[in-house]
């Protein structure tokens, strides 16, 4: 137990940004593998791909308001998955409000740019109806693009003769009736 004290220690120790002594000469040793450090890049205006992927610890997490920041800032500079990771954020109301217009134009861009999950979830807007016009015409189309794409869940709607119920959780399916 002491052993791993220590270790804990002194990675803690290692991972410490060690100041510049001299008015802006900057952090010498920066963490480099932290969601701290991720949140201060984007709040920069920088993305790479492990920072657009950390937006997913995040919103596991519970971190919402920062993954919407992260996913928000990586969607803009046009990686599908976090136009995705956007979309449900929205439809969900997690971090912000919930808005299924703008969950259905994130899936519109996503499906736009060619990603299968994008154009499934595109798919199952136009089916369901939720944030666009329903048009089950071309809610098929899309979902039968994301299916020959090799997306699995696109595949299996096919087989439930594009029935969205098969795909949504029991517990969801009360938002996607038709309101009236």
């Amino acid at each position: 137990m002491r052993k791993m004290l220590l270790c804990a220690g002194l990675m803690l120790a290692l991972a410490a940004p060690v100041q510049g002594e001299e008015a802006g000469q900057g952090d010498l040793n920066p963490p480099e593998m932290s969601l701290e450090r991720v949140l201060r890049d984007v709040g920069r205006g920088e993305t790479s791909m492990t920072h657009c992927a950390s937006g997913y610890f995040l919103t596991k997490s519970g971190d919402h308001s920062a993954a919407r920041a992260v996913f928000g800032l990586c969607a803009e500079r046009g990686w599908t998955g976090a136009m995705t990771w956007m979309s449900q954020l929205d439809d969900n109301g997690l971090g912000g409000p919930e808005d299924p217009a703008a969950a259905a134009e994130w899936n519109r861009q996503a499906a736009a740019a060619g990603d299968p999950v994008g154009l499934f979830n595109r798919g199952l807007d136009l089916l369901r109806g939720r944030g666009v016009a329903r048009d089950p015409a071309a809610g098929r189309q899309y979902v039968d693009r994301a299916a020959a794409a090799g997306l699995g869940d696109a595949q299996r709607l096919q087989r439930a003769g594009y029935d969205w119920r098969e795909v949504t959780p029991d517990a969801d399916e009360a938002r996607y009736l038709p309101q009236g």
